[in-house]
């Protein structure tokens, strides 16, 4: 006799929250602008009074990670989106005119803005509240409800929010799932009405599939390898300090950082010197440096390393920045500052997207050979050039494609709030912050409301002979 499999009892409860949230837009209709503006307010005041709680929590989650890049790049850009929001949410929210051809007047025609439903997060472990957060406040500036799933590898984070959302929201509302046995997969194949989903290209391949079943359209936030190119013109001690900064922020664990560098093959060695010098400054020392992030997990630390080995093993030359020579404890799961010259193709550091501190440096001899090289590759979801020269710099953004571009410095795009954030094939597809964030979580209805009189009277059977000759001037006027 065979025994009944009993239903995973995470997955029934991520289906009961799901419907609870159905219900109840359906049954409550859109919340009024009123209503939003105060939503993002407690949010806002709720982000306010935990600020110490969050970064604790993603320190210990992390193990080290810096304060300060916390507050810089999780608090201060949450908040700004928020305070962005608000500004502007009563323009996004009004009907928008559109026009009429003049064989329907009288009338007129709009699209209304109104929200899709329920609105499914799953956000990485990198950013582990900014990336979940922004979403679903743009989802709830939309008027939708929200299902949260934050990653499994910051609990302490995950936990924060629950609290956070938890103090403001009803469950029908606003609800944080954790992670469990069979969570993730069945998550993104529950009926949502849009899914946005930030992480890897694999893991963004599976969420899509899924959410195919019920044919719900994703935004997919995805990574890859975003090149910095340096300009011939560019000042070579500028570039690398600015790109170090851009590779180091959160030790390379950023979707957006400058997975690699091409640099004029007469400035390579001007280049790695002046790279060198920036870290040295920036980081002194490493191990016990609360500026020097950690790698998030034992797994990561060890892909990395991994790496590294068969890029050394392959011919590459790794040079491992460590200011004060330090004997690094595996333990901390900090990983020198890397640089890697002579790469070659068959590396892993030149196939995978790396997410930590190293960089490839690689020789281009023209402009024209290093745009060649970037779009021999998948699109990436950041680009960085480094150019005073404006016809430079607008070939460069005519020849290439990528998500987001950030023109003489890094990562810094991703902080406008009235910018589209995005990829581009594999690294990604749909947009969202600012008015691209409201948009993506709504559906735009189009309404036309017809006038007195009614024109098309005039365009109904029986057709006559007279009405087919001026139906023929009217399209060869087109």
């Amino acid at each position: 006799m065979t025994t009944a499999r009993k239903p995973n009892s995470n997955v029934a409860a991520m289906v009961e929250i799901l419907e609870a949230q159905k219900a109840a837009f359906i049954a409550q209709g859109p919340t009024s602008y009123q209503e939003r503006i105060k939503e993002l307010e407690r949010i806002e005041t709720a982000i306010g009074q935990r600020v110490d709680e969050i970064v604790e929590a993603m320190v210990q989650d992390f193990g080290s990670r810096s304060r300060h890049e916390i507050l810089i790049a999780e608090i201060n850009t949450t908040l700004s989106m928020v305070h962005y929001t608000k500004k502007h949410l009563k323009k996004w929210m009004k009907p928008r005119k559109r026009s009429v051809g003049w064989l329907y007047m009288p009338g007129k025609a709009r699209v209304y803005m109104e929200p899709l439903g329920v609105v499914g997060v799953i956000s990485p472990w990198n950013y582990p509240f900014y990336l979940a957060m922004v979403p679903t406040l743009s989802a709830l500036a939309a008027g939708n409800r929200v299902m949260l799933k934050p990653s499994v590898f910051t609990p302490r984070t995950s936990q924060c929010m629950k609290d956070l959302l938890g103090a403001i929201f009803p469950p029908d509302k606003v609800s944080v799932i954790f992670s469990g046995p069979g969570v993730g997969s069945a998550f993104s194949r529950l009926p949502f009405d849009h899914i946005c989903f930030t992480g890897s290209t694999s893991v963004g391949k599976q969420v899509m599939a899924a959410a195919a079943e019920n044919l719900t359209p994703v935004t997919l936030e995805l990574g890859g390898k975003s090149p910095a190119i340096v300009g011939q013109d560019f000042d070579v001690q500028a570039a690398a300090d600015r790109i170090a900064h851009g590779k180091f922020f959160n030790a390379g664990q950023t979707c957006i950082a400058p997975d690699y560098a091409l640099v004029p093959e007469n400035k390579v060695n001007q280049f790695v010197e002046a790279f060198e010098k920036a870290i040295r400054t920036c980081y002194p020392t490493l191990e016990n440096n609360p500026d020097f992030t950690s790698i998030i997990t034992t797994r990561h630390f060890d892909r990395l390393h991994h790496a590294i080995k068969d890029a050394e093993e392959k011919g590459a030359k790794v040079i491992r920045v460590n200011p004060a020579n330090e004997e690094i404890d595996p333990a901390t799961k900090k990983i020198a500052p890397t640089i890697v010259l002579n790469g070659t193709e068959d590396m892993i550091l030149l196939q995978d997207e790396i997410f930590g501190p190293i960089l490839p440096v690689l020789p281009y001899s023209t402009l024209d050979e290093a745009i060649a090289y970037v779009n021999a590759r998948p699109r990436p979801l950041a680009l960085y050039y480094f150019s005073n020269k404006d016809r430079w710099v607008q070939k460069v953004l005519k020849m290439t494609q990528a998500g987001g571009t950030c023109i003489n410095n890094t990562l810094l795009h991703v902080a406008q709030d009235d910018l589209p954030f995005g990829g581009v094939g594999f690294s990604g597809m749909g947009s969202y912050h600012g008015p691209e964030g409201f948009d993506t979580f709504s559906n735009k209805r189009g309404v036309f409301f017809q006038g007195s009189p009614c024109s098309t009277r005039l365009i109904r059977a029986p057709y006559s002979a007279g009405f087919e000759k001026a139906l023929r001037f009217m399209i060869d006027k087109l």
